[in-house]
């Protein structure tokens, strides 16, 4: 007990206390903070990035450089991971067609094996958010409900209630949804693209992303109140009463008056 109080005593003793209890933070914190993605894919090789790089200078360095370092008004791609480009790619906004507000979906220039190697070579420049997985995406593990409470209040003032779609400001717009794969929806949300936030794994966690999914994928079966009139919400069902539905309530009241005259 005398030897241990002396030690207690000796000057090293707080500087020891102190990286211990770093090491045991550190600890923690690794073990329990939600995973935020930044992994690069684990199944591409050295190939796919080489190949990746070779499309990158053909089709992409004009705009964004040599490196990927972007210029004058054009963003750089050093750190923005494989999702960004899968998504980008995969939809065909890149490589754009024409300068716009806003990079439109259209059909893809590359395959999905080109797809995934140029997300492995710029995945290769720096880390970013990684494709997400199969189970990361599977819609039927969701819950549709907690997906909605989600989506109606980070999504649907500019994508709609159900994922319509809607128009910004600038001539910008926010895409209907129901096309719209589970995997780019995810990778939307983890890497922000073009005027949307970016929903990582700190926002919405990879469940909740699988939760909104369910939700998106439950509004394509239809309306369960008949038409759905566009989906756009209670101007076009408010319009539709009033010029219709009152319409033919006062046809048949003339009708009615008529007949009785």
């Amino acid at each position: 007990m005398k030897a241990l109080a002396t030690r207690r005593r000796s000057r090293f003793a707080p500087t020891a206390l102190l990286l211990l209890a770093l090491l045991i933070t550190g600890g923690l914190y690794a073990a329990l903070a939600p995973s935020t993605a930044t992994a690069t894919a684990s199944v591409a090789t050295a190939s796919d990035v080489e190949l990746g790089m070779k499309l990158f200078q053909a089709n992409c360095a004009t705009c964004h450089g040599m490196n990927a370092q972007g210029s004058e008004g054009v963003p750089s791609l050093i750190g923005v991971g494989a999702a960004a480009v899968d998504f980008q790619v995969s939809t065909g906004r890149m490589p754009m067609q024409a300068n716009g507000p806003q990079a439109p979906a259209k059909t893809p220039q590359f395959n999905e094996e080109q797809t995934a190697q140029l997300a492995a070579y710029v995945a290769s420049l720096g880390a970013g958010p990684a494709i997400p997985t199969d189970e990361e995406i599977d819609g039927s593990q969701g819950d549709v409900a907690n997906g909605m409470a989600l989506f109606r209040t980070n999504c649907a003032m500019c994508h709609n209630a159900v994922g319509a779609g809607g128009a910004l400001s600038g001539g910008k717009y926010a895409p209907a949804l129901w096309d719209t794969s589970a995997r780019n929806i995810y990778q939307a949300m983890l890497t922000g693209p073009q005027s949307m936030p970016v929903f990582n794994d700190n926002v919405l966690t990879a469940e909740e992303k699988r939760d909104v999914i369910s939700y998106v994928e439950a509004q394509r079966s239809g309306s369960p109140g008949g038409a759905d009139l566009g989906a756009i919400g209670p101007v076009s069902e408010g319009l539709w009463v009033w010029v219709v539905g009152m319409g033919l309530l006062l046809g048949c009241a003339v009708w009615i008056g008529a007949k009785s005259s």
